[in-house]
């Protein structure tokens, strides 16, 4: 190998050696981020918290989160494939109404429950900083897509249909199913019951 080759080589690993520092510090920065959300809530997770928990300098969080815009974009993204959504596609495959009912609220609720810290300090902490206005935003519509994908195909009609809709509205709600399981002591399976009921109820019919 000549020396010229040599030295492009090693040019070259530099590069990607100082690409991957870079890639691993952005993870570290996101994850002490998420951490700290988790934790104490998003509106008391300051730049500086977040910098000491990666071991990093200020500086260096803002070199890859310019604001905190981006920095809760990113953390979002990093825990939602950790915690993945229901998929929406995998409810809409059910031909039954009130079978996809069911099925949906199980599996939505099973992700309140594995989410719960995030999710309650996120939520409280929703309109304190605003920061958090696009990451709520996409949450508040999948929930809205959620609820559309449960009561689609159903008979109802005028102001049945918008009872019905309310109800599956409220029953998508994370705040309905930390009322129902935390506050009230029921069961997933009961909440998931007790708000299949309220969906048939709003359509006029008797539950089967």
């Amino acid at each position: 190998m000549s020396s010229e080759n040599s030295t492009a080589t090693k040019r070259q690993y530099r590069k990607r050696r100082r690409a991957e520092l870079e890639d691993e510090t952005r993870l570290r920065i996101t994850e002490a981020a998420v951490d700290l959300h988790g934790s104490l809530g998003p509106a008391k997770t300051t730049i500086s918290a977040v910098a000491e928990r990666a071991g990093v300098q200020r500086a260096t969080v803002y070199r890859h989160f310019p604001d905190e815009e981006a920095l809760f974009g990113a953390c979002s993204a990093h825990w939602l494939g950790q915690h993945p959504l229901p998929d929406l596609a995998d409810w809409a495959a059910i031909g039954d109404p009130d079978e996809r009912l069911r099925v949906a609220l199980s599996a939505l609720y099973a992700w309140y429950e594995s989410g719960e810290e995030m999710l309650e300090r996120t939520t409280r902490d929703a309109t304190l900083v605003p920061a958090m206005r696009m990451a709520v935003g996409r949450r508040v519509a999948w929930l809205a897509e959620a609820a559309a994908t449960i009561v689609r195909g159903r008979p109802e009609r005028g102001a049945r249909r918008r009872r019905v809709e309310a109800a599956a509205g409220h029953a998508v709600s994370f705040a309905t199913w930390r009322s129902l399981v935390r506050e009230q002591g029921l069961s997933d399976a009961d909440a998931v019951d007790l708000m299949c009921g309220l969906v048939t109820q709003a359509a006029g019919t008797r539950p089967g």
